[in-house]
């Protein structure tokens, strides 16, 4: 059974930095382009990071480059997204997924970015 399961979400004040985590069974996150998105309050979901099979390469939304890092452990079959400098514009529940419109998605997890 294919499962992605976020964690590491939270309250966190602008400037500040989380990582969150995706651990996946049921298939090798290695053997699949895996990608991050989020979905804001009242807003569709957005595409923010992807991560290529073969050489791990990643790509970035204009909107996290530079601040977000996408990583991948094959050992632990698991995705982080490192978050630095946060906004309160990157607030939103965030998800790792199988495909980048998120219908293999997992059940996410909430970063609030507040002072």
């Amino acid at each position: 059974q294919v499962q992605l399961v976020e964690s590491g979400g939270g309250l966190v004040q602008p400037g500040g930095s989380l990582r969150l985590s995706c651990v996946a069974s049921g298939f090798t996150v290695s053997n699949s382009w895996m990608y991050w998105i989020r979905q804001a309050p009242g807003k569709g979901l957005e595409w923010i990071s992807s991560i290529a099979t073969s050489d791990g390469r990643t790509l970035y939304a204009d909107s996290v480059k530079g601040r977000f890092t996408m990583s991948r452990d094959n050992a632990k079959n698991t995705l982080y997204l490192q978050m630095n400098n946060l906004k309160p514009a990157d607030t939103a529940r965030y998800y790792c997924a199988r495909d980048p419109g998120g219908i293999n998605r997992g059940q996410g997890t909430q970063v609030t970015v507040s002072s």
